[in-house]
């Protein structure tokens, strides 16, 4: 069983910045984390990813703002967020697989608003 907590989240002003964190029970060494976020009547999307090994994958909307990266001595996995848009306004969640199912996170808000 994995339980995942994030926080960072808040009200940012276009082009700033936050950064998402997300700690993890279990033997995080060995899960794949992502990040995903859904905004109101939209569909839940992923913002990005990465693997156990290292390996990452962004959303297109992500590539070149976004950045995500993991410490596995703190079973925490972050999101680094720059030149934020209105549109990046969503609840972002944080995704754990251990390649048998799927773990989620409660959600944390950010809002991107001048």
């Amino acid at each position: 069983q994995v339980q995942l907590v994030e926080s960072g989240g808040g009200l940012v002003q276009p082009g700033g910045s936050l950064k998402l964190s997300c700690a993890a029970s279990g033997s995080f060494d060995i899960l794949d984390m992502g990040w995903y976020r859904q905004a109101p009547g939209k569909q839940r999307e992923l913002v990005a990813a990465i693997s156990s090994g290292g390996r990452t994958v962004y959303g297109d909307s992500m590539k070149g703002r976004f950045d995500i990266f993991r410490e596995n001595a703190k079973n925490t996995v972050y999101l680094q967020m720059n030149n934020l848009k209105p549109e990046d306004t969503a609840a972002y969640f944080c995704n754990a697989d251990d390649g048998f199912r799927d773990y989620w996170g409660q959600g944390t808000q950010v809002t991107v608003s001048s």
